[in-house]
Formats: C-alpha cells, structure tokens, sequence
C-alpha cells in the first residue's frame, strides 16, 4: 500500500486543480516541504544532552544550537532533510576527541527547532544566523544541509569560512523538484504550478538553484563525497560539483548510499579539515 500512496495522493491533487490550480499547487508545496520526521527519539539523545544547547532565532523562528568546546578551530554540522543533529552522533565524538570545538544545530522544522515547514532557502538563513553567532572556519553539510549552506554562503559570504565538506548534497533544485513530480505523477498544472509558486515567493524558479550560479563566490577549499549507489541524490549532481566547484576535491564512494556513515568517510572528512 505504501508505494501507490504518492500515487492516490498525487491523483487527489490533480483533482483539486481542475477546481482550484492555486489551492492544489499549495498543498503540492506544502506536502513537498513538511518532514515526516526528523524530531529528537531517545536513541542517541546523550550526545546532545552532553552539549551546551543555545536557542537562537530567525524571525520568530527558534534555531536550537548544540556546543562542544574545544581549542581547535570551529566546526558546524548541518543536517540533511529528516534528520537532526544525532545523525552526527559519531563525528562529533571524533571531533571532540581532536579538541575541535564543534556547533551543530537544528535545521527548520526539525530537531528541537521552530517551523513545520522546511526548505533549503530557509535553512541558509539558519545557518548564516548560527555562523554570525559561532563564526566557524569548517561547515561540514550533509544532503540538502549541503547546499543550504552554499546558498548561504552564497548570499551571505560567511567570511570566516574556509572549509566546506558537502556529503551526498544536491548540486540544484530543479532535480528534486521534478522527481517529485515524477514521484507524485503530477499533470501539467500542478508541475508548472509548483515551479511558479516558487518564483513568487522565492523570486527566483527552481533552476535558478544551481551551484553553476554560485560558484564565482564560492572561496573556501571544498571537499565533496558522492556515493555512485546514492539513490536519493544522483552521482550526477556530485559531477556538477566537480566542473563548477573549482576548489574543491571529489572523492566517489561505492555501496554507501545516501548517508555516507563509514569509517572511511569520516578518515577523509579528518584528512582534509587538518590539512
């Protein structure tokens, strides 16, 4: 029953616009940007109870922050979509061991921060609030945590930055957006209404989301990891990041998946921020 449900649902809209285009193209959007998940479970809570947690704010949106001390340079953890701060359970564990000092923080609508809807403009403006607070030289994204932060970085320079590390991140919306429309077997008003709603509340359409747009203002060294078996973001956007990211490295893993939760991964997550 679960693999038709974006099916039954994705006809129901389709339904809707034959009466209303603007009221199906909104619970289009709204469906495609509220997690399922991603809130705080019991498993793996001690390692943000073990922080020093600071709520800070975006409007009316509280951005929850985690912090561990440490000497070294500052390190920020960005979630990917559905998750939280815990999935970094074990590279906190290594960096605190290293004596980095290291910030996490809660991306919209999930973790312990405000919203029930989440996108990846509105998370660049989470993570420029919480880099203006801890000024870190090291972002470390993963997913679309990934290119939240180069959207921020984008339009916000992020000056102490030096160093992003973007793990199986998308290299453009348009991408996602059309597998989900795909996935939700939209008509044609639907699909063409989604992208214009995002123009008119972005002002930008989804294609305009590419890092080949960003790339010019892109400073700090960057690593990429891509695994070739990702089925959630295709190997393809890896290579986008490789022809326009002129400073950054690619490293392609095989049978990781998505998550890229390996002990090799992480060895060379170390490798290059100690470089």
């Amino acid at each position: 029953m679960k693999k038709y449900l974006p099916k039954i649902i994705g006809t129901s809209i389709n339904l809707v616009s034959n009466v209303s285009t603007k009221t199906a193209v909104k619970i289009a959007f709204t469906l495609f940007s509220t997690p399922q998940k991603g809130k705080m479970k019991t498993t793996g809570k001690s390692i943000v109870d073990s922080a020093e947690q600071k709520t800070l704010a975006y409007g009316n949106l509280p951005i929850m922050t985690y912090h561990w001390y440490g000497k070294k340079e500052t390190v920020l953890l960005v979630h990917g979509w559905e998750s939280n701060t815990i999935r970094w359970k074990k590279m906190i564990e290594i960096l605190n061991e290293l004596d980095y000092n290291v910030v996490a923080l809660d991306g919209p609508a999930h973790g312990k921060s405000g919203g029930k809807l989440f996108n990846a403009v509105l998370y660049s403006e989470f993570i420029n609030i919480v880099s203006q607070e801890f000024n870190p030289s090291i972002i470390i994204g993963h997913s679309v945590g990934g290119m939240a932060t180069i959207i921020s970085h984008h339009k916000h320079h992020l000056p102490n930055t030096e160093k992003l590390v973007l793990l199986g991140a998308p290299s453009n919306f348009e991408g996602i957006f059309n597998r989900y429309k795909r996935m939700m077997r939209y008509n044609k008003k639907v699909a063409d209404g989604i992208d214009n709603y995002t123009l008119e509340n972005f002002n930008n359409l989804p294609s305009y989301y590419h890092i080949a747009n960003f790339s010019e203002n892109i400073k700090p060294k960057g690593l990429i990891i891509h695994d070739k078996e990702d089925k959630i973001i295709p190997y393809s956007d890896a290579l986008d990041y490789q022809k326009y990211y002129k400073n950054a490295e690619l490293i392609t893993t095989t049978g990781l998946g998505h998550g890229l939760k390996d002990k090799k991964v992480n060895e060379h997550i170390l490798d290059f921020i100690n470089q």
